[in-house]
């Protein structure tokens, strides 16, 4: 009897594995966007000091070793989880605005860096909260210390011109206010998911008007 059973469990297992299609084996950039939105999660939940790498590769799916062969240490991923969701928000201003500030491409590109804000709370925390002292917050701080100077950029070539864009004072006030207001306001959004996206933007529009 026994050798019967062992017969059947032994076919049904062929049979269950010849109906199941093999599992595509994932590209390199597949699997380091995997990566890297495991360590978005992670690090923006329980911060950089507390998550580890093991926890990072066993939510992306794989293990350590195999995390390693796309990003050298920590401190690279990290970095370049940073350096990923800066430039998105960094492309809302570029592909929005461009080189025509106007009350509509303000307006829409405030409602466009929310949306990615509730698509990716997580990010919004990694981005905006700075680390506790250490290697990490000087990785923090160089990059978004980069970020701003691109943002700048974006900001000078849109303001040629005007008023705000006179000194390189008034420019880079005029970036404080903005960071100041969204970056702040996504923080607190994140805590507070139940407020709409609307209500969020129109706030954020009326404190940038002031």
């Amino acid at each position: 009897m026994a050798s019967v059973s062992t017969s059947k469990s032994t076919s049904e297992r062929r049979r269950l594995s010849a109906s199941t299609p093999p599992r595509r084996r994932l590209s390199a950039p597949e699997r380091r966007a995997r990566i890297e939105a495991a360590a978005t999660t992670l690090i923006g939940q329980r911060g950089y000091g507390v998550a580890s790498i093991d926890a990072i590769a066993a939510a992306a799916g794989i293990t350590a070793p195999v995390l390693y062969e796309h990003f050298p240490s920590k401190p690279a991923l990290y970095e370049a989880v940073l350096q990923s969701h800066f430039a998105n928000l960094r492309a809302i201003w570029r592909t929005r605005i461009g080189d025509r500030l106007a009350a509509s491409s303000v307006a829409d590109s405030v409602d466009a860096w929310f949306s990615y804000v509730e698509e990716n709370p997580d990010a919004a925390r990694l981005l905006f909260r700075e680390p506790a002292p250490g290697e990490a917050a000087a990785i923090h701080r160089a990059v978004s210390a980069e970020s701003r100077e691109l943002v700048l950029g974006v900001l000078t070539a849109t303001l040629e011109g005007r008023r705000l864009a006179s000194t390189p004072e008034n420019l880079e006030m005029t970036w404080v206010v903005l960071r100041g207001v969204l970056q702040g306001l996504a923080l607190w959004w994140v805590d507070h998911p139940p407020v709409s996206r609307d209500r969020v933007v129109a706030v954020a529009m009326s404190a940038l008007a002031h």
